[in-house]
C-alpha cells in the first residue's frame, strides 16, 4: 500500500514537471527561515527601525515552494493556482495579523519597562 501511494505521489510530479520531494523539502525547509524572518521583523519594529527587508525575507520564504512550482511546473490546472492563491492570501493575512500583535505586545512591554 505504501508503495502504491509513493508511485501515485511521484506520478503527480511527472505529470506537472516538478519533483514532489523537492517541493516538500522547500516547503518544510523554509519554515525555520520564515520564523527567523518574523523574529527579525519584530525586533526591528520594536527598535523603531525599517521592517522592509525582514518583511520581504519572510514573504520570500512563505512563497518559496510555490515559486518552485511556478518556475518548474507545467500543465498545472487553473484550480490549483486558485487554491494556492487562496492559501497565500489567507496565510499572508494571518501572518500579518499575528506579526502586528507581536509588535504591539513588544512595544507595550518596552514602554512598560521604560515607565517602570
Amino acid at each position: 500500500m505504501l508503495d502504491t501511494f509513493n508511485q501515485w505521489f511521484l506520478s503527480l510530479g511527472a505529470e506537472y514537471g516538478v519533483n514532489p520531494y523537492i517541493f516538500g523539502a522547500i516547503y518544510i525547509g523554509a519554515i525555520p527561515f520564515f520564523i527567523l524572518s518574523i523574529g527579525w521583523l519584530v525586533r526591528r519594529a520594536k527598535a523603531g527601525r525599517s521592517t522592509v527587508l525582514p518583511t520581504m525575507s519572510a514573504g520570500f520564504f512563505f512563497v518559496s515552494a510555490y515559486l518552485y512550482l511556478a518556475i518548474a511546473g507545467r500543465n498545472i490546472p487553473v484550480w490549483v493556482w486558485i487554491f494556492l492563491a487562496a492559501l497565500i492570501v489567507y496565510g499572508a493575512w494571518s501572518s500579518i495579523r499575528d506579526t502586528r500583535k507581536k509588535i504591539a505586545a513588544a512595544k507595550a512591554e518596552a514602554e512598560a519597562e521604560a515607565g517602570a
